[in-house]
């Protein structure tokens, strides 16, 4: 008998959308968590949302200037791994530009897997010019996820 398993991807995935829903933006609820290459770690989390301390909620209603930090960016504070390990990043909707190159600065990251689209795309240029692969998950059939 084949026992059916949600891949790693789903997983992470899954998690990173349980961890949006800690977001405290107004606008666009978003989460993110950093692997290893082999899925056996996860190296750093975050979501979006002001800076710890601060109050919980956007410093502006400026679409795209909130105020709030975004998950890639606290999942890049969060992570303490070399940047010699090899990385996977999960997050739920494709990196902005800027988080774009905070995450080539983590370094070795390898690959990104997103959910939803971003409304602008120019992060996917700037990971295909240092080789890191990008790729869409459809989370539409992933177990326990509505939209």
């Amino acid at each position: 008998m084949t026992v059916s398993r949600p891949s790693f991807e789903e997983i992470y995935m899954r998690l990173a959308l349980t961890l949006a829903e800690r977001s405290t933006c107004a606008r666009l609820k978003v989460g993110t968590v950093i692997t290893s290459l082999d899925f056996r770690k996860v190296l750093a989390v975050g979501y979006n949302g002001n800076a710890s301390g601060l109050h919980n909620g956007c410093d502006r209603q400026e679409v795209g200037n909130c105020g709030c930090l975004h998950s890639e960016e606290n999942a890049v504070i969060n992570c303490d791994s070399p940047r010699s390990t090899e990385k996977i990043v999960f997050v739920t909707y494709l990196p902005c530009a800027m988080c774009a190159k905070r995450l080539i600065n983590l370094g070795n990251v390898r690959r990104v897997i997103y959910a939803q689209d971003y409304r602008v795309r120019e992060s996917v240029e700037l990971f295909a010019q240092v080789g890191i692969s990008v790729d869409r998950l459809d989370v539409t059939n992933i177990a326990g996820v509505t939209k």
